[in-house]
């Protein structure tokens, strides 16, 4: 007897992209019939129907089922048939939008199949000469089918690698090979559970059970890693880590021809016993890595701790918090850590109720804690109430020593937790500047703009993070979600410049990367430098990566990929030299 764990349920193991590349997207139908591959006829949904074509497919996994004994294969059977029953149970259910992958990952969202690396790719226009080394971007990419609800977060990650040399230009994209990924590829499909889109509710209740009864039967193993490491990306201490804030960063290797490798979990050789958020610090001065853990089960809920340049770790900060909040991002100055404390939060308790675990909290006070980055004692946060406040993102910070105060730049969104729930409001995300007095412990905010636009995902000159910044590069996020070009907004004087794709692109992140040397400040005046952006034509169905002079955004040159690139998260420049002192 084989049991259904080293089998997929529709008696495949062909992953998803492979094993419906050639008719597009077939969203789930919510039947009573139950299979893993449910067919859909697309003229009952509202959305455009991506039919694309990649020129390279992705390498199927390798069937190695697990070795069970026969008490494990019993409780297997036993296992397979509860998720079957819960999944049947499921599908009169209807899916809010935040958790529906027809909508999660319908279009340009649809996942693709790995790319090895493609050399002399068509160039438009001329690559600068100070432009060596790769930008690698990262994004969500589901390798499975989702079986019930998916939210874009849950995806798994890929990284996206464009490397330039002499002005030509390959590409390459693969998976990071996460613990939970090659557990999944072994066994043929997707057994963890997904943290945004599955677990709502009493069902999502019962995946959880489902799941922790697999690691406790050794049919999974559940205790070194979950997470899907497809957010963030830092190049820190010769290492390139990738990151979701479930988890430890995973180490990829970049070869000399461009390809991605996963090398693995790092821990930074022991160091590190919990998560990391995704988008850790690095201060271009003293070259120290800053970083936050929270938890959303058990005190404490949240942590602080940084890396000297040689990757040492100082000891662990724990930060007292009433209740486990969503932080994603934070700030760094030239002497503090911003810590947003904010009202989207944890509350597991939530799914008994039937609802999402992640909540707005409308009873909390939003507040900023101003923590020294030398701090051994919480009693050294100073905490400021900023009520009202959310911000996903926050682009830079710096200190105000004549005003005796801390300036955070980010972009404040409302309703909060909109990206994770359902509301009829329409999301607005508005670059915001707020000031926290460290003498009265007050704060004061605006709107840096009279421009109502929404701007999100972008970055300040990254060798000036956490000191006085005149610009930040952000993703114009219209029509929402979609990025439909980006801003250059000086913050001195609100002033706003837009640089729109047209037609029907869209992108996502504007990397800026300093001119002259990614180790220095690069040109003379801060915005000397060039803006990095994919950007997907849904007429053409056509991906490109576009190169804009940051000074004037006049379009430097167009790289042709040679297959779709999915909109993504968050990316990174390495250049030529650091490549040679991989880790």
């Amino acid at each position: 007897m084989v049991s259904l764990l080293t089998m997929s349920m529709s008696g495949s193991y062909q992953t998803w992209p492979q094993a419906h590349i050639d008719i597009g997207f077939r969203p789930i139908k919510r039947q009573p019939k139950i299979k893993c591959t449910v067919h859909i006829d697309v003229t009952e949904l509202p959305l455009k129907r991506p039919s694309f074509t990649p020129r390279t497919t992705a390498t199927p996994p390798q069937h190695n089922p697990l070795r069970l004994n026969i008490f494990q294969k019993a409780l297997a059977i036993a296992i397979d048939a509860a998720e079957r029953a819960l999944i049947s149970r499921e599908q009169d259910t209807p899916l809010p939008k935040t958790a529906d992958p027809r909508i999660q990952i319908a279009g340009n969202y649809f996942p693709v199949p790995e790319s090895p690396v493609r050399e002399c790719l068509d160039v438009e226009g001329t690559i600068p000469d100070c432009i060596d080394g790769v930008y690698v971007r990262n994004g969500a990419n589901p390798m499975f089918e989702p079986i019930a609800g998916h939210h874009l977060f849950d995806g798994d990650g890929m990284v996206h690698a464009v490397k330039i040399t002499n002005g030509s230009a390959s590409y390459a994209c693969r998976f990071t090979e996460t613990e939970r990924l090659i557990q999944e590829k072994r066994l043929g499909r997707p057994v963890f559970p997904k943290a945004i889109g599955e677990l709502h509710g009493h069902s999502g209740i019962a995946r959880l059970m489902l799941f922790y009864a697999r690691g406790l039967c050794g049919l999974v193993d559940n205790q070194n890693g979950v997470g899907v490491a497809n957010a963030g990306l830092v190049y820190f201490n010769n290492r390139l880590l990738a990151m979701s804030e479930d988890d430890l960063p995973y180490q990829l290797k970049i070869t000399q021809t461009g390809d991605l490798q996963t090398v693995g979990r790092y821990d930074f050789d022991g160091q590190l016993k919990s998560s990391m958020i995704a988008h850790p610090k690095l201060d271009p001065v003293t070259k120290e890595l800053h970083a936050l853990s929270y938890d959303v089960v058990k005190k404490p809920y949240l942590k602080y701790f940084r890396f000297s340049p040689d990757g040492v770790k100082s000891p662990e900060l724990e930060i007292p918090l009433e209740t486990p909040t969503m932080i994603h991002d934070f700030a760094i100055t030239e002497n503090f850590v911003v810590i947003p404390d904010q009202q989207v939060v944890f509350k597991l308790g939530e799914m008994i109720a039937g609802n999402s675990p992640v909540i707005f909290d409308g009873e909390k006070v939003s507040r900023l804690g101003i923590m020294p980055k030398d701090a051994t004692e919480a009693s050294e946060v100073i905490w400021v109430n900023s009520p009202e406040t959310f911000c996903f993102h926050l682009w830079n910070a710096w200190e105000s020593p004549e005003t005796e105060e801390v300036v955070v730049i980010g972009s404040c969104m409302s309703p909060a937790d909109s990206i994770f729930n359902e509301r009829d409001e329409s999301l607005r995300s508005v670059l915001t500047e707020i000031r926290i007095n460290l003498r009265t412990r007050e704060t004061t905010r605006r709107a840096l703009l009279n421009d109502e636009v929404n701007l999100e995902i972008g970055m300040v000159n990254r060798n000036r993070l956490g000191r006085k910044t005149r610009f930040a590069f952000l993703a114009i996020a219209d029509p929402w979600p979609k990025v439909s070009g980006f801003a250059k907004v000086d913050l001195f004087t609100g002033e706003i410049e837009k640089y729109v794709y047209g037609g029907e692109k869209y992108g996502g992140e504007p990397f800026f990367l300093p001119g002259g040397s990614v180790h220095g400040n690069g040109g003379e005046n801060e915005d000397d430098g060039y803006i990095f952006t994919h950007v997907h034509d849904e007429e053409k169905e056509t991906s490109e990566l576009q190169i804009i002079n940051a000074v004037n955004l006049t379009l430097e040159a167009t790289i042709k990929l040679p297959s779709r690139v999915p909109y993504g998260f968050h990316g990174t420049f390495v250049d030529s030299s650091e490549l040679v002192d991989q880790s």
